[in-house]
């Protein structure tokens, strides 16, 4: 990313209970409200509705959030494969983050 001009950031969300906030709402306002969440699982209920939850008042700017999770069921192989089938490897939250910055 850096190579291509774009600052960014990786916050490590290990669990939404408790979230945190201040690190989201600052991280919000340091990339104009440019955010991608990447999830290991399906999208329903968890880190990104967390995020959205958490930036949800008055004083969050315009959100431009890319939320890339698992939208269908599995299958079996190796793990970077999975990743790339359910397009959450890196080169998907690259590429999110590209096109988020190209808005």
């Amino acid at each position: 990313m850096a190579e291509s001009g774009i600052k960014a950031r990786v916050i490590d969300l290990y669990s939404i209970k408790p979230i945190d906030v201040d690190t989201l709402r600052r991280t919000c306002l340091e990339t104009d409200g440019r955010i991608v969440v990447a999830e290991d699982h399906y999208a329903q209920g968890g880190i990104g509705s967390a995020v959205l939850e958490a930036l949800a008042s008055a004083n969050t700017p315009k959100l431009h959030l890319a939320l890339l999770a698992v939208r269908e069921l599995p299958g079996s192989g190796e793990p970077k494969d999975l990743l790339n089938a359910a397009g959450i490897s890196a080169r998907h939250i690259a590429a999110a983050a590209r096109d988020l910055v190209a808005e």
